[in-house]
């Protein structure tokens, strides 16, 4: 794999506004792959892309704020750019955002909007946020009942 060559060629595509190409050469630069480890320049190109609708950039943008990557945290744009692309289907970004609102981090906290976020990403596979409905069924959190036999399926 030629990373430096890869950044190149995003380089030119994120130039000439391409939403894909801003949005990996954003990774490239978050975890300095063919180009300098840069927060700011990463967290730069996921903003273009993410205020053009692209949720892998929102959801990369929403992380940068989180955990103060090329520019100072805040819960409160996390959680927004989180739901911008939950909304959108993007499975981390649901996780996440059920994390917010299960801790009240940028949002209300909210164990029932907690639950169906995690429910929603839970579909579409994603391991962590199958355990975590699995615990809101262990304890009846969310409006979910409690079912420990769901929550042992879940857990598996």
């Amino acid at each position: 794999k030629d990373y430096t060559e890869a950044a190149g060629l995003f380089r030119r595509a994120a130039d000439q506004v391409h939403l894909g190409a801003q949005y990996s050469l954003g990774g490239c630069y978050l975890d300095g792959l063919g180009v300098p480890q840069d927060d700011r320049e990463a967290a730069r190109l996921f903003r273009h892309a993410a205020k053009k609708g692209h949720a892998a950039a929102q959801f990369e943008l929403a992380r940068c704020y989180h955990f103060s990557k090329g520019m100072p945290q805040d819960d409160d744009e996390a959680a927004r750019l989180y739901r911008r692309a939950a909304e959108q289907g993007h499975a981390l970004a649901q996780f996440s955002l059920g994390q917010c609102q299960s801790q009240g981090k940028g949002v209300a906290q909210n164990d029932s909007e907690a639950a169906r976020l995690y429910h929603l990403a839970a579909e579409q596979g994603l391991a962590d946020a199958q355990f975590n409905v699995g615990v809101f069924c262990e304890h009846g959190r969310g409006g979910l009942p409690q079912d420990l036999g769901e929550a042992a399926r879940l857990f598996r």
